[in-house]
């Protein structure tokens, strides 16, 4: 893929097409207003407020930057600058002509961007409020569900509706769906009935199903808006009087077979259809007070990093689809990640900590969900402690170099608090304890060893890593477990890792992603939905979809 057909996640205020941010005080308002002419791919209008993969990456920013440089606000509206239209979900003419693959990570990016939101509702005091104020269909109310709230206006028209199933053949958007069971506890029967009818659901009877949490009528609805935005904010605990900080572009250097940061870099073999993603460690002297750590700004080292990170993920996730192996190495001193780890723990309560401590949060669990074979590489030079240990953790398989004659120059991993529930998966585990299956005994065994540096036999001994080859081996071992992954399936690996990865509790995030993988995967393959006379395919054309009706 050239440069030029690249996604590039990285956006700003002044670059948006579809969205604008206003901030008053406790209350920022968003809003959408989609120009139907700049989609991301040619080929399809994004008209009625539909959206497409550039749309969410502006949302994405948007969300981003209230969360850093506006920590005075503590509600976030979500409404429509279009008349008659919240939102009428993913554009049907850029899914009819994307790839599948395109579709599946298009897909899992929205849904991230969604439970982002609830992320912050849950960990930061950001609350959401959507304003739907005409009509919300399909991953428009995936959109408002993933609020705190939906107020609905009461205009005899407007109405909210998952109308995926009888128009399209597909499953109602994976996100919508499960919030409607899982956390809008809508009852069964009535989410049946509102998933097979296209026309949706208006207000009293949204209100009494539980699809929505109020209405309001066209005169009063801007005023019930404002009001409730108010009460929502009245129960955060973000800062009134905070100074934000700016979140400027990133330091990033694209080659054709590379991505360079500050903090972070990728290696692409095309040939072993593999990237090797570095993670360096803090360099020189650190902010150690709150004070000091928001005169840093973007620029310390925790939230730089998180950032680059979750950039390269995404390039790579999105733009280089058959690299399907990503060996996670790091580099640098241990002691600078424990140290800054102290940092972290120290200062959490401060608003800006916390706000990053969530973004580390969710970039490792960016990581966990993206579809790659993911192996750890523990050798010379390695800092895989702490906060970077949850690299290691997130791996499918972990290699650790043992050098028994040279002691001294053996790589050595270390825990910390942060790796104690800090940093949670979207089961709400840590990766401790997903890894031992929350037995209480053996993550007792490696709280134990909190401030030891652990050389490989000793992480063995714990669980903590998969193999220990010394220095005879190291270089054959490797060379054959990523030779033999990358030539599996890549569909067969995709159903291991995720079944493998999130072996612990349900939640709704888990269901989402559980289904994105298998359900969504499968019905987005089907004839039904795909074929030269498929809903997706005939959609718009006057044409009615031809079914295949044996059901599988």
């Amino acid at each position: 893929m050239t440069t030029q057909q690249q996604v590039n996640y990285q956006t700003s205020p002044e670059q948006y097409k579809h969205w604008t941010l206003a901030c008053e005080g406790p209350v920022a308002t968003l809003t959408m207003h989609v120009n139907e002419d700049a989609g991301l791919r040619e080929g399809y209008k994004l008209k009625l407020n539909s959206y497409d993969l550039g749309v969410d990456i502006e949302l994405h920013d948007a969300v981003q930057r209230i969360r850093f440089e506006h920590p005075e606000v503590k509600t976030v509206v979500i409404t429509s600058g279009r008349d008659r239209i919240f939102c009428s979900g993913a554009n049907i003419f850029m899914l009819g002509k994307s790839t599948h693959a395109w579709k599946v990570n298009f897909c899992k990016f929205t849904n991230e961007t969604r439970n982002g939101l609830e992320d912050s509702s849950r960990n930061e005091g950001l609350k959401f409020l959507a304003a739907v104020n005409g009509a919300c269909a399909g991953g428009g109310y995936e959109l408002a569900a993933a609020c705190d709230e939906i107020l609905l206006v009461d205009d005899r028209s407007s109405s909210v509706s998952l109308p995926e199933v009888p128009l399209l053949g597909v499953l109602p958007g994976t996100g919508g769906l499960t919030r409607l069971t899982d956390k809008r506890k809508v009852r069964h029967d009535h989410a049946d009935i509102f998933c097979t009818t296209s026309e949706g659901v208006r207000g009293q009877r949204a209100v009494d199903w539980k699809l929505v949490d109020a209405i309001a009528k066209p005169a009063q609805f801007k005023e019930a808006v404002q009001a409730r935005a108010q009460q929502l904010a009245a129960h955060s605990d973000r800062p009134a009087d905070a100074q934000g900080i700016k979140l400027n572009p990133l330091n990033k250097t694209q080659t054709e077979n590379a991505l360079e940061y500050s903090q972070v870099s990728v290696a692409i073999d095309r040939a072993a259809r593999t990237a090797t993603f570095t993670v360096r460690a803090p360099q020189g002297q650190q902010p150690n007070s709150a004070a000091a750590i928001v005169d840093a700004g973007d620029a310390w080292w925790p939230l730089r990093m998180a950032r680059e990170l979750d950039d390269a993920i995404l390039h790579m996730r999105t733009n280089e689809t058959e690299i399907g192996t990503w060996l996670l190495k790091t580099a640098g001193e241990a002691d600078a990640v424990l140290a800054m780890d102290e940092v972290l723990l120290a200062n959490r309560g401060h608003w800006l900590v916390r706000q990053t401590i969530g973004l580390l949060r969710r970039t490792f669990a960016r990581l966990d969900v993206s579809s790659r074979s993911l192996f750890a590489l523990i050798d010379e030079g390695s800092c895989f402690a702490g906060t970077l240990l949850e690299l290691a953790l997130a791996a499918d398989r972990s290699y650790m170099l043992a050098l028994p004659d040279s002691p001294e120059a053996a790589p050595r991993i270390a825990v910390s608090e942060m790796n104690f529930c800090l940093l949670p998966m979207i089961t709400t585990q840590s990766r401790l304890a997903r890894r031992f299956y929350d037995s209480a005994a053996d993550v007792a065994r490696v709280r134990e060893a909190l401030g030891s540096k652990l050389d490989a036999d000793a992480a063995m001994a714990l669980g903590l890593i998969t193999a220990n080859p010394d220095d005879i081996d190291w270089a054959d071992e490797i060379r054959i477990a990523v030779e033999e992954r990358a030539s599996m399936s890549p569909d067969a690996l995709t159903g291991l890792e995720a079944n493998l990865r999130f072996n612990g509790p349900e939640t709704m995030e888990t269901r989402i992603f559980g289904r994105l993988s298998a359900w969504q995967n499968w019905i987005f393959i089907r004839p039904n939905a795909v074929g030269e006379k498929g809903a997706l395919k005939v959609y718009g054309s006057g044409n009615k979809a031809q079914f295949d009706m044996n059901r599988v």
